[in-house]
């Protein structure tokens, strides 16, 4: 999660939530991809978690990379919560159970943003193996119950725990115990945008499936490919999930704006003090609900952009699109989602393609799909087709959309290199869960211990 802001432009009309979005709107020729992704840490000798506090630690570790970085810390309270590059372009983040993430900076091609992945677990690994510490790239904790995982002391983190059993059952196992990979994407304009969220939004349980690799809690099979899939169906759905307005034809920045409008807030930030708001929406924080509540309580931008990152649909609009569909796992696969998407949506000619392949799928067939995914991954079928068919079209539509942009590393190799551990997935039949599962039935011997040596940063 980014940095909470604090923009103190005053707000004072709902068409500046609009116009916000609206302008991050670029030209095609400025587009960038920004990669996130998150793994979980462990200490090598009992695979326990890491905690926030001491010499071998989550702060350590960020201690630890911000002298090898020179980037500057990120504080809540007395706390070094993260890093920010100071050219403002990436940052380290930890999430609430100590989950360790790189916010990439918004990068040209794929063979750049898989390069920066590569130089941030490369020096990660010589500030954390010294503590006896190494990560593993999943999609859920295999392991830990939820009373053994560490809660980092994140403001905004204590709001979410309170609040989270009010509003759906596995909320806290998203916050503590899941992984993502994730990828920030432009758009060119209000319909460029629509395009995108409407087919991103159909086509992210295609990735939840391709990427599955959560099929572990606390030690065993949890009859599942992705436990992480699973959880979103019953976190805060008032934030989450599919949102059917995405699918109308004249779908726009407004009708976004005015669901996040009466989405319950989290908080707001004054003077570094968060302030609970669970208790209003944001159209209330307009008409002046926390008058009286708080010294400052007039709305700003800072508050807009705190609300905006608080929201957890399948594909999140900010003044970019988030696609939040995909399971953590290995390296290949931080570049194998990135490429997947960008192969989609930057090139004219693919999304056209796979906008034609989903043009029958209405709201309701996602849902259907999106609910079938988590148990069933490609074995799941949408419209009465299966979806491993309908996955390999898709695959094959972002390669020709990677080998049109003709973005070529070093050696001459485009993008399209990036989609092999996709290629591999389709063509076992196999998702990452499946493998794990043969080896935890097999050679494993039903334990899952070895997952931390055999699939460890």
């Amino acid at each position: 999660m980014a940095r909470d802001t604090t923009d103190q432009t005053p707000l004072t009309s709902v068409s500046e939530l609009s116009a916000y979005l609206a302008s991050g709107a670029r030209p095609k020729e400025q587009f960038r991809l920004g990669t996130e992704h998150e793994k979980f840490a462990f200490f090598c000798a009992d695979h326990s978690p890491v905690p926030y506090a001491g010499e071998a630690s989550i702060s350590a570790l960020l201690k630890g990379m911000q002298e090898k970085l020179g980037w500057d810390p990120i504080m809540d309270g007395d706390n070094i919560i993260g890093l920010a590059e100071r050219a403002g372009m990436g940052a380290i983040s930890i999430e609430p159970g100590g989950q360790f993430e790189l916010s990439g900076a918004p990068l040209e091609t794929i063979h750049q943003t898989c390069s920066e992945s590569n130089r941030h677990l490369d020096v990660l690994r010589d500030v954390a193996e010294p503590m006896g510490i190494r990560f593993l790239g999943i999609g859920g904790s295999p392991k830990w119950s939820l009373s053994e995982t560490p809660q980092m002391p994140k403001s905004r983190y204590e709001i979410m725990t309170r609040y989270m059993p009010k509003v759906g059952a596995k909320g806290l196992d998203m916050m503590y115990r899941t992984c993502t990979i994730q990828v920030n994407l432009d758009f060119s304009s209000e319909e460029d945008m629509a395009r995108k969220m409407r087919l991103s939004m159909k086509l992210q349980p295609v990735a939840t499936a391709l990427f599955a690799s959560s099929p572990f809690t606390e030690g065993k099979p949890n009859g599942l490919l992705s436990w992480r899939g699973d959880i979103w169906r019953d976190t805060d759905n008032q934030r989450s999930g599919l949102l059917p307005f995405v699918f109308n034809n004249d779908f726009g920045f407004e009708d976004y704006v005015e669901w996040a409008l009466d989405v319950p807030m989290y908080f707001v930030v004054r003077d570094g003090k968060y302030h609970d708001c669970t208790h209003v929406t944001f159209r209330q924080f307009m008409n002046g609900a926390l008058k009286g509540e708080v010294a400052d309580w007039q709305p700003t931008m800072g508050d807009w952009t705190n609300h905006l990152s608080t929201l957890f649909p399948d594909v999140r609009l900010k003044r970019f699109l988030e696609m939040r569909g995909a399971d953590g796992g290995p390296w290949r696969r931080i570049c194998a989602l990135p490429a997947f998407w960008v192969g989609l949506l930057y090139d004219d000619a693919a999304l056209a393609a796979a906008e034609e392949l989903t043009a029958g799928w209405n709201f309701e067939d996602v849902l259907q799909l999106r609910d079938a995914v988590p148990a069933k991954a490609l074995k799941a079928e949408v419209t009465g087709r299966p979806l491993r068919e309908v996955a390999k079209a898709v695959v094959e539509i972002s390669r020709s959309g990677l080998a049109a942009r003709k973005r070529l590393n070093s050696e001459g190799q485009d993008e399209t290199v990036f989609l092999t551990t996709l290629d591999e997935v389709l063509a076992k039949k196999a998702t990452m869960a499946d493998d794990l599962l043969m080896l935890y039935n097999g050679r494993w011997q039903q334990s899952v211990e070895p997952i931390f040596d055999e699939f460890k940063y």
